[in-house]
């Protein structure tokens, strides 16, 4: 009944509020004058007309009296604002003025132009508006539904009224007019009683939700004195018709100093709520404990935080707060509704699976019930919505909020009284069909519930064992779960020595499995055709099967005799197979989660190790080219995955010689690199041996790499040896993509193959060649990964090199490498299926 009065209250309050907020709302337009109104002569004065405004392009002069809007006389100030909300920007208006010296008024015709002060021409301004004139709504339904929902708790109840707090704390437009005079002290009381109420409401429900906090457990007393407090301030509260009802303390230190301390003390408990709440939070040692409040905590936080610092720094040092912060400071205010919504539609409502299919008698009559009175509900709801908009229209201006919250008060009554009888009808019908069966199913319903929240194998394990046992009353209960091995071992319960691990290849549980649903025992347990074997130790008169969403055994749960020694009915095996299947759904995600832990923990190991090898084959590769007095030359090369089988190199030989490298190795990935890594360890080992012998240096290379790789690796190759200072260039091409050399004359030479790919036959020979250049001269030495980019089904090509080359040749050689490689990848739009490796060397001019 309580929780009934409460809410019609409340409804009634917050649908007038914002009716009334609607009403108060500034015109979007104006005139461009300023004309206030004159109550003794009816009339609205001009003041001030603002040049090349509307008023100013009408004719209206300074000293105009307007006496009619649109041929509305001007019997009240109201008029004209009520003309204004009628009309938009660009509409006209006719102004019906009586001018000083003339004998008769004046009919001028002005266009509305928009506010330039308009709140809602801020950017975002008509949505922080709606925002803010439609915060209360949700305050009402999340309160209103939770408290419904529990109305026998304490904590909700706390809530509900921090909720109407909330809800009262925005200003009343216009003193209550447009709430009946017959209603207006009943909303006054409703504003002063839920502010004096607010601060301590709130600090009362931190104080011991969910648990005392350390404060509380301190100071136990506080919450009380804070309740006191809000009731004595509430009667210190005013307005039209009631003028502080019980002015306890006014009445000894003033209303000044009462509102002030109100205001204090409510902003005190309110921080004081934080800290306990955090208290609670951070200094829970139970996870549960914490697990219930996060959600909570972070909301309250978020939400309440902006507004405490916003009314703190307004209180203590006279800031005001920029609009975007106001705005802000509404929209983080939704949080707190959401926050405890959440937390109890989540953990009371939204989780509690229906686990029982009822026969036809019981669905007919319960469902026939719940039809009955939600058509009843709804019918005498609408008429007493229509009734009450008819009668309140001649009492105030609005037209349908009010009749639709009497309305909505009306079917929250009707509505709350009918879900009571439904739940005590309810609860007989359950009690009169399944008799001790009712009981069993409402603790089953909150172990499938629970079950699903379960974080690890024991902790389910015990919780099935605790529920069964009060819900089905077996002599004896013992849970059977899966183990890595595959064997089925003691989660729960109590079972012999040697029955502690027992086989999944048992014919019983095979064919457990395969049906899927509990099995009652026949009397003779032992009877071999059941194959019970050991099991019969146990004594068990119905088998549960624990299955995972693919069918496979997860665990078994027995069941002894019932202690009242009646059998398992057909409910009862449905109500286990359902908790079952819960507890399956439970296992398999904690394996899968497990997995996907072990996995996600081995793809970061293996990254880690990427990004090392990576680091190590960049540090293979030459830090910087050699300084030549002839030749300018630059390489890089870009890897198609962390690491590859591209390789480059600079030698340095014999006095004034130097060897160009540049090889691509058969295969990607890591065992790419691997090869190249050899490739280049054999090549620098032996230019050693022969520096000034290309031919003789790659076939030991040839033989060594032979005997190191399998018979399916290779790698092409480009060698040059080139003479610093007779700019003689000796070259063996190994199978490699013959590189191209730019002549400064203009024409263009390849330098094609001399000789097969290395490392893939035992007996190997190869040719050099020498060519001379010339200053100007530009070599370019690439892999394939540059001439067969793709674009869709077209390859980069040599001639796109070439004109990239000749258009910049002129560069220097680490601008030609960048040049190429920034063409390369636009021409792919930076999708890179190969390893990218280029090197130039250009002739010094003499």
């Amino acid at each position: 009944m309580l929780a009934t009065v409460f809410a019609a209250a409340t409804v009634v309050y917050t649908s007038f509020w914002m009716a009334a907020v609607r009403l108060d709302r500034p015109p979007a337009v104006e005139l461009g004058l300023d004309f206030p109104f004159q109550s003794g002569e009816r009339a609205l004065l001009v003041t001030r007309v603002m040049p090349n405004g509307p008023a100013d392009l009408a004719g209206i002069q300074v000293g105009d009296k307007v006496i009619a809007l649109d041929g509305l006389p001007m019997e009240t100030g109201q008029v004209q604002r009520m003309v204004y909300l009628r009309h938009h920007p660009g509409d006209a208006i006719q102004l019906t003025i009586r001018r000083p010296g003339l004998p008769s008024p004046l009919t001028l015709t002005g266009v509305f132009r928009r506010r330039a002060d308009e709140p809602d021409r801020l950017p975002g301004g008509s949505y922080a508006r709606a925002l803010r004139d439609s915060l209360p709504l949700a305050f009402v339904v999340v309160g209103l539904l939770l408290l419904f929902l529990r109305p026998e708790d304490r904590n909700l109840w706390l809530l509900a009224i921090f909720f109407a707090g909330i809800i009262a704390l925005p200003a009343f437009p216009n003193e209550f007019d447009v709430v009946p005079a017959f209603l207006r002290p009943g909303a006054v009381v409703y504003k002063g009683l839920f502010l004096g109420l607010f601060g301590g409401s709130f600090y009362f429900l931190c104080a011991v939700f969910p648990t005392p906090s350390l404060i509380d457990r301190k100071l136990p007393w506080l919450k009380w004195v804070a309740i006191v407090l809000g009731l004595i301030f509430a009667g210190e509260m005013e307005g039209p018709g009631v003028h502080r009802p019980l002015p306890v303390l006014s009445s000894l230190a003033g209303v000044k100093f009462v509102d002030r301390m109100w205001f204090d003390a409510t902003l005190l408990f309110l921080a004081l709520g934080l800290v306990s709440l955090a208290n609670n939070y951070f200094g829970a040692a139970e996870s549960e404990s914490r697990r219930k409040i996060r959600v909570v905590f972070w909301g309250t936080v978020v939400g309440l935080g902006p507004a405490l610092i916003s009314s703190g720094a307004r209180q203590f040092t006279g800031f005001v707060a920029p609009y975007w912060w106001l705005t802000t400071t509404d929209a983080a205010l939704l949080l707190i509704p959401a926050a405890f919504a959440y937390a109890v539609f989540k953990q009371r409502v939204l989780e509690i699976p229906v686990l029982l299919r009822r026969s036809a008698r019981y669905l007919l009559v319960q469902r026939g019930f719940l039809i009955l009175l939600s058509v009843a509900s709804i019918g005498l709801t609408l008429a007493f919505a229509l009734s009450f908009e008819r009668m309140l229209q001649p009492v105030v201006a609005v037209d349908q909020p009010a009749g639709v919250a009497m309305g909505a008060v009306f079917g929250t009554a009707l509505l709350w009284g009918g879900s009571q009888i439904h739940r005590r009808v309810s609860g007989k019908i359950d009690r009169a069909f399944f008799r001790e069966s009712y009981d069993a199913r409402v603790i089953l319903e909150d172990l499938a519930s629970q079950s699903r929240t379960a974080t690890d194998r024991s902790g389910l394990a015990r919780l099935l064992e605790c529920h069964l046992k009060a819900a089905l009353r077996p002599t004896s209960l013992v849970v059977y779960l899966r183990q890595e091995d595959g064997a089925l071992a003691v989660a729960s319960g109590d079972a012999p020595p040697g029955l502690q691990t027992i086989s999944t290849e048992l014919p019983l549980l095979i064919e457990l499995a395969r049906r899927g649903q509990p099995w009652e025992c026949p009397a003779d347990c032992t009877d071999d055709s059941f194959q019970l074997s050991e099991l019969s130790l146990l004594q068990p008169d119905c088998l549960a099967p624990i299955l995972e969403r693919g069918g496979e055994l997860a665990g078994v749960v027995v069941l002894g005799r019932r202690l009242s020694e009646e059998p398992y009915s057909s409910e009862d095996k449905r109500l286990l197979a359902s908790v079952a299947s819960q507890a399956g759904a439970a296992l398999e995600n904690m394996r899968l989660a497990a997995e996907i832990s072990e996995r996600l923990e081995a793809e970061r190991r293996t990254a880690r190790e990427m990004e090392i090898a990576k680091e190590v084959q960049g540090r293979l590769l030459p830090q910087a080219p050699p300084l030549l007095r002839t030749l300018d030359c630059a390489a890089r090369c870009l890897q198609a995955r962390s690491v590859g089988g591209d390789y480059y190199d600079f030698l340095e030989l014999a006095a004034h010689h130097v060897g160009f490298v540049l090889a691509d190795v058969s295969g990607k990935g890591v065992h790419a690199a691997l090869l190249m890594a050899t490739l280049q360890a054999h090549l620098r080992s032996q230019s050693g041996i022969s520096p000034g012998d290309p031919v003789g240096l790659l076939k030991n290379v040839n033989r060594l790499l032979w005997k190191a790789t399998s018979a399916q690796h290779y790698a092409t190759l480009f060698f040059g040896l080139y003479d610093d200072i007779s700019r003689q260039l000796t070259y063996v091409n190994c199978g490699h993509n013959p590189p191209v050399l730019l002549r400064a004359d203009g024409s263009i030479e390849r330098l094609k193959a001399t000789a097969t790919v290395i490392g893939l036959f035992e007996k190997w020979d190869c040719d050099s060649r020498e060519i001379a250049l010339a200053p100007g001269d530009l070599l370019a030495i690439f892999s394939d990964g540059v001439t067969e980019a793709m674009r869709v089904e077209e390859e980069y090509g040599e001639e796109r090199l070439l004109d990239v080359l000749l258009a910049c040749r002129n560069r220097s050689a680490e601008q030609m490498v960048t040049a190429v490689f920034d063409s390369v990848q636009e021409f792919s739009a930076g999708e890179q299926s190969d390893d990218l490796t280029l090197l130039i060397a250009r002739v010094r001019a003499s």
